[in-house]
């Protein structure tokens, strides 16, 4: 397998799991700015959608969308700890987790990441996320992770509120998801993860913006 991925972009997550399953594979660094991938070919001509995660399996087939990439790097543990079981309550729970964080985290930070975004709507967008960092902070004062036991929805929400660093948005009304995120990023195999994009020093146990 092969994972097209962006330092610190979503694909994060993808990367991250693949690392928990303990799997076989490549990674292939994408310039999202520039859509070139690191060896300089336009990333247009392998995804046509232009972003990443892409995950590549050895039949060539190329696969993008990281809750479901996410779905099916978790169903390679022949355990499936990271999603559960088919027809359980905690599968059910860890996707529904997975299309939590896909359509009110990852798209609800979408208008912050443009210049020419309206003040109006950047504010708005805002406003959006801190009602759901609340709704999580009291999640995870009750429990450790968003389905009881860690999963592949934690990967992909580590990966998107780690997005809060960049665009420097205030979390410290939310000490619970500070919490959480500090214990995500103490897991070895994020460490490795976050080592192998760049985004921590290899002696370092936490992300960093």
């Amino acid at each position: 397998m092969k994972l097209y991925y962006s330092a610190g972009a979503c694909s994060l997550a993808v990367h991250i799991a693949l690392r928990e399953v303990g799997a076989q594979f490549d990674l292939t660094a994408v310039d999202l700015t520039k859509h070139l991938t690191a060896d300089g070919t336009d990333f247009y001509t392998i995804s046509p959608r232009g972003y990443v995660p892409l995950l590549e399996l050895a039949d060539g087939s190329r696969h993008t969308e990281g809750a479901a990439l996410l779905q099916y790097v978790a169903d390679l543990d022949p355990a499936q700890a990271l999603i559960g079981k088919p027809g359980s309550a905690h599968r059910l729970a860890v996707i529904e987790w997975l299309a939590f964080v896909s359509t009110e985290l990852h798209k609800g930070f979408g208008p912050l990441w443009y210049k020419d975004t309206p003040e109006a709507t950047r504010q708005g967008a805002k406003d959006k996320l801190a009602k759901r960092f609340a709704e999580l902070d009291a999640r995870l004062a009750k429990q450790p992770y968003l389905a009881d036991t860690y999963s592949v929805a934690d990967s992909y929400a580590f990966a998107v509120l780690n997005w809060t660093n960049i665009l420097a948005l205030p979390m410290g009304a939310y000490p619970n998801v500070q919490a959480y995120m500090a214990r995500v990023a103490a897991r070895p195999h994020v460490v490795e993860a976050l080592t192998a994009e760049g985004l921590i020093k290899a002696d370092a146990t936490s992300a960093v913006a």
